[in-house]
Order: structure tokens, then sequence, then C-alpha cells
């Protein structure tokens, strides 16, 4: 079988190159990926070894000292936060999700408040806390937290203080549209994928970050007294965590980074060029660490609450923890996730790929200083579920959003009637950035729906 992202792919150093047939022998396929757990995360177990030298048996002792380890998981996405403490298994064992408002002041806008943000984590934890401990365990069981979350939502905030200085802007919001088109005139725009494997649009931190200069006077001002710190949702937890302005802790993985605009793929580092393009000045605003995505001592430690001094270890980006989380560590393999968008990722391997037709070159995860970034393919959709909350919420076709499967299943077809969710414009492959959403029924009557999703 031909691998469907086998399209003509065209690597960094501007080679042609097809991609390569990664497919397994089905046999082999469950313990490949098996070995390939063990080996990427190191999760099996290993007894503590006999006087006589013999670990083919677990003692009983580590069976218990087994039962009493747990890691915890920050999930921040973009309408809802979890907290969910999983047991050595991989098992949950408690959790907690909350919802937190979206603020859509103007057509296309899309905002979030970052107290609430950083609220929405500490609800979760204290009460996914209260069932952890009722069950009789305690807050030492737990070893280490790690963080997952919305990939460019960019904030900017104060230095010095911590406040910040305007809401969130999220990745869904479409105000930039002028300013890609301005953007995309730029000398050097055309190369800006071959860098950083995204293409100029409304997507990534990098054109909102611009927008913030140019729009808003206390971005501005903090810009230039040198004030100002920027970072995607992961970056904004972790400061926060750790205590805010008292440590000062601002740091971002590879997974969040590579969704800027900012990093070259190659060299896992900001680039010159890409801050150069933005008018960004690196010496004036103060940009996150780039660390992997697994770091024992790089993200620090929670600072206060119910999980005060429980390390943070690990962070990636929602999209590359779900690669992660379905063990798609071989080439070849992909995942694909229904949330509010549409994400397929697709395991390239230890090499970044540029793709000619549409897709994002993205790195899939980093698991350690030691080890080598694996990058991957991924195909955007902009709105999955959010469009089926519109038809709900907005429309009034359906009461409860968990039917939508057997209404969708109680009808023949689609009667000609066809549903283009561009609230944000166009993803992959198209990146049309202006394109509205519309309910087309047949060939000659079209629905506008640009403005009633807000």
């Amino acid at each position: 079988m031909r691998n469907p992202f086998d399209l003509d792919f065209e690597s960094l150093d501007g080679d042609s190159e097809p991609a390569q047939d990664f497919e397994l022998p089905e046999q082999h396929v469950h313990q490949h990926v098996e070995d390939k757990q063990r080996e990427q995360l190191n999760l099996n177990y290993r007894p503590k070894q006999r006087d006589d030298g013999d670990r083919s048996l677990l003692q009983d002792e580590d069976e218990d000292e087994m039962k009493s380890r747990f890691i915890g998981t920050i999930d921040q996405g973009t309408t809802s936060t979890r907290f969910i403490i999983f047991d050595c298994t991989g098992v949950p064992v408690a959790k907690y999700q909350t919802e937190f408002h979206q603020i859509h002041e103007h057509p296309g806008w899309h905002e979030q408040d970052p107290y609430e943000l950083v609220e929405s984590v500490y609800i979760c934890i204290e009460e996914a806390m209260k069932s952890f401990l009722a069950l009789g365990y305690s807050t030492s069981d737990i070893e280490a937290i790690g963080i997952t979350s919305q990939r460019e939502t960019a904030l900017v905030w104060d230095w010095e203080t911590g406040e910040p200085l305007h809401n969130a802007i999220t990745w869904t919001d479409t105000r930039t549209v002028n300013l890609v088109r301005e953007l995309k005139e730029r000398p050097g725009a055309d190369e800006l994928r071959n860098i950083c494997g995204l293409p100029l649009s409304t997507y990534p931190s990098s054109v909102t970050l611009r927008w913030m200069l140019d729009h808003l006077p206390d971005v501005k001002s903090a810009y230039d007294d040198g004030r100002a710190a920027f970072g995607t949702v992961d970056s904004w937890l972790i400061y926060n965590l750790n205590g805010g302005p008292q440590n000062k802790r601002l740091v971002t993985d590879v997974t969040n980074a590579s969704r800027t605009m900012f990093m070259n793929l190659e060299t896992l580092q900001y680039d010159d060029r890409l801050l150069k393009f933005f008018d960004i000045d690196p010496t004036k605003i103060r940009l996150p660490e780039i660390l992997p995505s697994a770091d024992p001592e790089g993200f620090g430690k929670v600072a206060e609450g119910p999980l005060e001094g429980v390390p943070i270890t690990s962070c990636l980006g929602d999209q590359a923890s779900a690669l992660v989380g379905h063990c798609a560590f071989t080439p070849g393999m992909a995942k694909n996730t229904y949330g509010t968008g549409c994400f397929l990722l697709y395991n390239v391997g230890e090499k970044p790929v540029i793709s000619k037709h549409g897709l994002l070159g993205t790195v899939g995860f980093q698991l350690g200083r030691d080890r080598k970034a694996v990058y991957a393919l991924e195909g955007s959709v902009a709105v999955a579920g959010s469009g089926v909350s519109f038809l709900m919420n907005n429309l009034g076709f359906f009461r409860d959003s968990r039917k939508v499967s057997d209404l969708a299943a109680s009808v023949p077809d689609n009667g000609g009637c066809i549903f283009v969710t561009a609230f944000s414009g166009l993803f992959a492959p198209y990146w049309i950035d202006d394109a509205q959403g519309t309910i087309c029924k047949s060939r000659t009557r079209c629905f506008a729906l640009q403005n009633l999703n807000r």
C-alpha cells in the first residue's frame, strides 16, 4: 500500500525526495510498538536485583512500590482544562475538568482571560487531589506532572510584575488577515516555510505577536522598555506554576516552539532570519528558552497549592502529546484527533520534511536532551467539534451534541447539503485565511455564515 502522505515532499536542504513507505508487516506491528514504547519512554519497570543476581522475579516490595507511584497531567485545551492523575500502568485514578469563558468582542476575534487559564488549572488540581487523597493516597505519591496545552495561542505579559498585558489571543482568531496579506508581500516571505515548516497565515503565534505590537499600546510600551515576555500557553502556565515573578521561569518545549514560526526546525532554536522578518528584536522582548519535551530540571516545580514541590518534568503541545499517547514512535505511524479542530500528525522520523501540498512541518517530540527530535507532518483543520457546537448553539439543529452521529445515521445521505466550516478561514491544505463559513444546498443556493458563529 502506498503511503497516503506520499505527496512529493521537499527536504529542508532543498533536495526533492519522495516519502518513504514505512509500513510494517502486520504480524510485527504490535510487538514493534511495544518495543518502541519501552525504548522511547523508558516505562518498563526494572525489579530490584536479588543478592543471587536473579532479576527474573518481581519481589513483593517492588510491586508495592509500583502501586504508590503516580503522575499528574495538566491538559489545558481551547475550551476546557483537565487534571488527571495516572497510576504506574497509565490508568487514570482521579481527574477533574472545568470549562472557561471564551471572549468574542468582534467577528473573527477569539480571546481568553490569562488569569482564568491559570485559575482553571489550579481548580482542576485541587478537585482532582481531593478525590486522590480520598482514595487513601498522599501528595508524596505523585512523582511528577506533565503539561499539554493548546499550541499557537499567544500571550504577552510584564516580565517584572507577571501581569498580562492583554488577553490571550487564540489560534482560531482571524483578526490578522490583512496583516498576513501585507507580510506575504515582503521579500523573503516564500522562504519562511523552508526554515520553520509553517506557511504565513493567521494560525502561528508570530503573526499574533506582530499584531499586538502594532495595535496594543501597553504591549508596545513594555516591548520598548524591555519588560515584555512572550509565550504560548505552556510558557504562561509554567511561569505561573513556578511562582510567577518570584522565580521568573520562562521556558517552552520544541513542539510548542515549532508553532510560533520563530524556531528553525533543524537547529531547534530561534532563527534570526525569522525574527527579523517579523520585526521582532530579541533584545527587547524575552522569548522562552526552548527545551526538549522531557526535561527533569528545566520546567521547574510547582510553587504552591496541593502539589507544592512536585517537579514538572514534561511539556508538549496537545497534538504532539496525542502522537506520543498513541505510541506513534515509528516513522510512518500517524494519529488523528477530533476536538475543537481536527489534526492528523504523521511521524516522518528524525529529519524534518517540508510538504509541497499544504501540510505543516512540525516537531513531534523530543524525549530528552540526549535524544534527537522526531518530526511530523500535520494536516490541520480549524473547525471540527466547534462546528457541531455551532449547529447546536447558534442554529438549534439539535439539543445534545452526543447524539449527532445517531442523527447523521438516521438519513440515507446529505441531500445535497454541504457545511463548509471556514469560521477561521481554511487550514490545510488550502490556507485561505479569508474563506468564510457556508451552508450550501445543491449548487444554486448558498447561505453565508461568516458572522453567525459570534
